[in-house]
C-alpha cells in the first residue's frame, strides 16, 4: 500500500507544471461605499407607503430620490440602529421588486458585494431624481418572522420600507411621509401630519435620522388616552389592539402611567422632545418593542392594561422605554451616535444606557406606584442572586457583556451561566444603585443619585438633538454631586472577574441578601409566566412543569451529574415527575444523607443520577440588619402619598 501512494505522489509531482507559476493571490477588495458627508442634501426625498393590504400584508413603496450629479448612487437600507444595540435584523428578501427609474428609462442597479443592504445605480447626465419602487413582503406566517401586519393592525419601523442614499449624514437628509392605510384605520406616530389628499396621510418632512426613530402604529381598534392633560408638551398613550374590548384601560391605571410622566420630570427636570407616543399593541400576535427619541414601540398581551398593570409583576416595559427619551436618546455615548445607519455602533457604555435606564426604572415604578416597595425589593433580591451566583462572573466581566448583542446576534445560548448574557441591563443597575446609595451615606441624604439624574439628562430642556458623552463625562457629573474616586468606581465594577455581585449597596441602605425555603410572590410570578420551577441556587437547575431541564447552573450539583438542558426528568426517587414531587424530595434531604434518584430521559436514552445535595429549596429576598436605619426606602417612594396607595 505504501508503495502504491508514493507511486501516485510521484505521479502527481511529475505531472505538474515544468515551468515556475506565480502564486494565486487573494482578490482585492472592492472600494468602500460612499463615507457619509456633514453637507446639505440637494432637495427632500419623497416617499409613498401603500400599506392598505391587509389581505396579503403587502406593503408597496415608491420613492422620488433628488439627486446631486451623475454617475454612481448607492441606495442603502438602515443597517446599524440606535436601540438595537447591534446591525439590524431587518431581512433583505423581504425587499422585493425593486426597481430603479429616471425620466422614464429604467436604471440597472446591482448589489454590493461587501454589504448587501447597498444598492448601486448609474445617474446618466441631466438627471435630477430617480424614483425607487418595490414592495415590502411582510411575514403571513410565524414560520417567515416576526407579524407586524394584520387584519386588524399593524406597525411600520420604516427599516425596510425605505431607502436614503450613501454620502451624507443621515441628518441633513429631509424625507416627507406620504402613507396610505387601510380604510377606517387610526395612527399615531411621533411624526407630524400635514394634511390629507383622499386616502393617503401626508406627513411634515423630517430630516432621516428621526424619521427613522419615529415608527408609526395604526389599526382598526384604536384608543388615545392623555397621560399628561393640558400640557404644553403632549404625551399620550396609543393602543391598537386585536379586539375593542382591550382597549378599555382603568382609570386608576391611566392615573398610575400619568404619574410615572410627572415623575420622570421630577427626577430629570426637563423634557427632551416636542411631543411624545407611547405605541402600544396589545395582541397575541404583533409584539413589538424599541425605545425611541420621541415614541417608544411596546407590545403587551391583550388583557395588559385590566388583569397585569398596577395588580402584579411584569410591567416595566411602559416606564423602561420612556426613560430611553433621556437616557441613550438624548444623552447616548458617542460610540453611539454615527453619521449614518452604515458605520457600525460602540457599545462599551451600555451600562451607562441600559443599565442606567434600568435602575431608573425601578426608581420611577416605586415612586409612579407600579410596583409596591415590597414588590420593588423582591425584584432587586431576584437580580441580585442572579450576579451573586453568576459562576462566568469569574472570567468575564460586565463590560464585555455590552458587546453580547453582536456577538451573540441575541440568539440562545446553552449555557448561559458560563458564557453570560446582556448583563449590563441589570447588573448595570446594581452598580448605579451602589452609587446612589453611597452619595446618600456620604452626604447625610443632602444628595442623590437624582442629583446625577438631573444635573448629566436635565439640561437643555426642549432640545432633542443628541448630546454625547464619554466614561469621562459620567465621572465629572457624579463628582459634581458628590466629590469621590468615581472613576476607580466604575473601572473597578465593570472591568473587574471574579467575586460576587456588586452588593455593597444591600449593608450600607440596612439590608443583606438572604435565602429561603419559601418563595416570594415575584418568584412565583417569575416562574408561572416562564412555567419552570427554579432551582439555580440550590441543585441548579430550571426545570419546566414537565420535567423538561430548561437551564442548569455551570458547575453547580446538577452539572456535576452531566445533566443538560437536552434532558428530561421522567421520575423522581421512582415516581412519575411532578414539579411538586421534586421540591417534596429536596425538602426531604435537607439536612440529612438521603440522595434523590432522577429518572433521566434524553432522545431515547435514559439513565438513573443520583443526586447528593441537602440544602434544600433556596430562593432569594432581602432581609433587613437590625438596628439599620431603611436606606432604600427613600429611593424606591415617592414624598407624596398618592403614589404610595
Amino acid at each position: 500500500m505504501k508503495a502504491i501512494v508514493a507511486a501516485v505522489v510521484a505521479f502527481g509531482l511529475a505531472a505538474g507544471p515544468v515551468s515556475a507559476q506565480a502564486p494565486a493571490m487573494p482578490a482585492a477588495l472592492p472600494p468602500g461605499l460612499p463615507a457619509p458627508r456633514d453637507v446639505a442634501f440637494p432637495g427632500t426625498i419623497q416617499l409613498f407607503v401603500d400599506a392598505s393590504d391587509t389581505d396579503r400584508h403587502i406593503v408597496h413603496i415608491r420613492e422620488v430620490i433628488p439627486v446631486a450629479q451623475a454617475g454612481r448612487l448607492t441606495l442603502l437600507v438602515p443597517k446599524w440602529l440606535p436601540g438595537h444595540h447591534s446591525p439590524a435584523d431587518t431581512d433583505l428578501t423581504k425587499i422585493a421588486g425593486l426597481k430603479v427609474t429616471a425620466v422614464g428609462q429604467v436604471l440597472q442597479w446591482t448589489r454590493d458585494s461587501i454589504e448587501p443592504n447597498a444598492f448601486h445605480v448609474e445617474v446618466p447626465a441631466g438627471v435630477t431624481e430617480v424614483t425607487a419602487q418595490f414592495q415590502y413582503l411582510f411575514p403571513v406566517q410565524e414560520r417567515d418572522g416576526e407579524i407586524l401586519h394584520t387584519d386588524t393592525m399593524l406597525a411600520l419601523q420604516w427599516t425596510g420600507q425605505s431607502l436614503y442614499p450613501a454620502g451624507w449624514f443621515a441628518r441633513r437628509i429631509p424625507i416627507q411621509l406620504n402613507l396610505t392605510l387601510p380604510k377606517d384605520w387610526q395612527f399615531a406616530s411621533a411624526l407630524e401630519t400635514d394634511g390629507r389628499k383622499g386616502d393617503v396621510v401626508i406627513f411634515k418632512p423630517i430630516s432621516y435620522d428621526h424619521f427613522i426613530d419615529s415608527p408609526l402604529i395604526a389599526g382598526q381598534y384604536f384608543r388615545t388616552y392623555d397621560l399628561d392633560p393640558g400640557a404644553k408638551v403632549p404625551v399620550k398613550m396609543n393602543i391598537v389592539a386585536d379586539d375593542p374590548k382591550n382597549l378599555e384601560v382603568p382609570d386608576k391605571v391611566v392615573d398610575i402611567h400619568r404619574r410615572v410622566v410627572q415623575e420622570a420630570y421630577k427626577l430629570f427636570g426637563a423634557k427632551h422632545y416636542d411631543r411624545f407616543d407611547f405605541l402600544v399593541t396589545a395582541s397575541d400576535t404583533v409584539s413589538i418593542g424599541l425605545e425611541h427619541h420621541r415614541s417608544s414601540e411596546i407590545g403587551v398581551e391583550p388583557d395588559y392594561f385590566r388583569e397585569v398593570a398596577g395588580k402584579g409583576f411584569g410591567r416595566n416595559i411602559m416606564a423602561h422605554e420612556y426613560i430611553h427619551s433621556w437616557d441613550g436618546k438624548f444623552r447616548r455615548p458617542q460610540g453611539q451616535f454615527t453619521g449614518d445607519f452604515q458605520a457600525p455602533m460602540q457599545d462599551e457604555l451600555l451600562w451607562v444606557y441600559e443599565g442606567g435606564t434600568t435602575y431608573w426604572t425601578f426608581v420611577i415604578e416605586g415612586r409612579a406606584g407600579l410596583y409596591t416597595y415590597d414588590q420593588t425589593l423582591q425584584q432587586l433580591a431576584a437580580s441580585m442572586a442572579v450576579y451573586d451566583n453568576l459562576p462566568a462572573r469569574q472570567w468575564r466581566n460586565l463590560v464585555d457583556t455590552t458587546y453580547d448583542p453582536i456577538i451573540s446576534n441575541r440568539e440562545p445560548k446553552s449555557w448561559t451561566s458560563w458564557q453570560r448574557s446582556e448583563d449590563y441591563y441589570f447588573e448595570g443597575a446594581l452598580i448605579w444603585l451602589e452609587a446612589d446609595t453611597l452619595i446618600r451615606e456620604k452626604t447625610g441624604g443632602k444628595k442623590s443619585l437624582d442629583d446625577f439624574a438631573r444635573g448629566f439628562f436635565g439640561v437643555h430642556d426642549g432640545a432633542w438633538d443628541p448630546m454625547v458623552y464619554g466614561f469621562d463625562d459620567v465621572v465629572a457629573a457624579l463628582n459634581a454631586v458628590y466629590p469621590y474616586d468615581w472613576a476607580n468606581f466604575l473601572k473597578a465594577r465593570t472591568t473587574r472577574t471574579g467575586g460576587g455581585a456588586p452588593l455593597e449597596s444591600l449593608a450600607r441602605a440596612g439590608y443583606r441578601l438572604s435565602y429561603s425555603d419559601t418563595p416570594t410572590d415575584y418568584t412565583k410570578s417569575n416562574e408561572a409566566k416562564r412555567n419552570v420551577v427554579g432551582l439555580m441556587y440550590g441543585p441548579g437547575l430550571s426545570v419546566a412543569k414537565d420535567g423538561a431541564i430548561r437551564e442548569v447552573m455551570w458547575d453547580g450539583p446538577a452539572f456535576k451529574l452531566g445533566l443538560t438542558a437536552s434532558m428530561k426528568i421522567v421520575a423522581v426517587d421512582g415516581r412519575g415527575f411532578t414539579s411538586d414531587r421534586l421540591k417534596d424530595a429536596l425538602v426531604a434531604a435537607h439536612g440529612t444523607d438521603k440522595k434523590i434518584e432522577l429518572w433521566m430521559q434524553e432522545g431515547d436514552h435514559y439513565r438513573v443520577v443520583v443526586l447528593d445535595y441537602h440544602e434544600g429549596l433556596r430562593y432569594p429576598r432581602l432581609e433587613r440588619i437590625e438596628g439599620k436605619a431603611d436606606g432604600l426606602k427613600p429611593i424606591f417612594t415617592a414624598s407624596d402619598s398618592a403614589a404610595r396607595k
